[in-house]
C-alpha cells in the first residue's frame, strides 16, 4: 500500500547514512599544529557535529517510519490513531502525527 513511500524513504536513508559517514570522517581527522587554524578547525567540528545530530535524528525518524511500514502502522497518527493526510507524508515522509495534532504539539 505504501510501496512508494518506502521506496523514498529507504532512498533518504542511505543518503542520511552517506551524509552520516561524511560527517563522522570528517570529525575523526586530525587538527593542524597551527594553534590559529586550530581554533577555526575546532570552531568547524561543532558545525559539524551539529550537523551529525541533526542527520543522526532524521536518520533515526526515517529507520522508525520504515518500521511502522512494515508494521502497519505507516499513516495513521500515534496521538489521536486518524489517517494522516497523504500530501502530508508526500512532504515529511516519517511523520508520525496528523497536522491537527502537530499543531496542537505545537502550541
Amino acid at each position: 500500500m505504501f510501496e512508494q513511500q518506502k521506496k523514498e524513504l529507504e532512498k533518504l536513508q542511505k543518503e542520511l547514512q552517506t551524509r552520516l559517514d561524511h560527517l563522522q570522517k570528517d570529525l575523526s581527522s586530525a587538527h593542524s599544529s597551527d594553534s590559529d587554524e586550530q581554533a577555526i578547525e575546532r570552531e568547524n567540528d561543532e558545525v559539524v557535529e551539529k550537523l551529525r545530530d541533526e542527520t543522526e535524528l532524521e536518520l533515526s525518524q526515517v529507520r522508525q517510519a520504515l518500521k511502522r511500514i512494515e508494521t502497519g502502522s505507516y499513516g495513521q497518527c500515534e496521538q489521536c490513531g486518524e489517517a494522516i493526510n497523504p500530501q502530508r507524508l508526500a512532504a515529511l515522509p516519517y511523520s508520525t502525527l496528523c497536522i491537527q495534532c502537530a499543531e496542537q504539539s505545537a502550541t
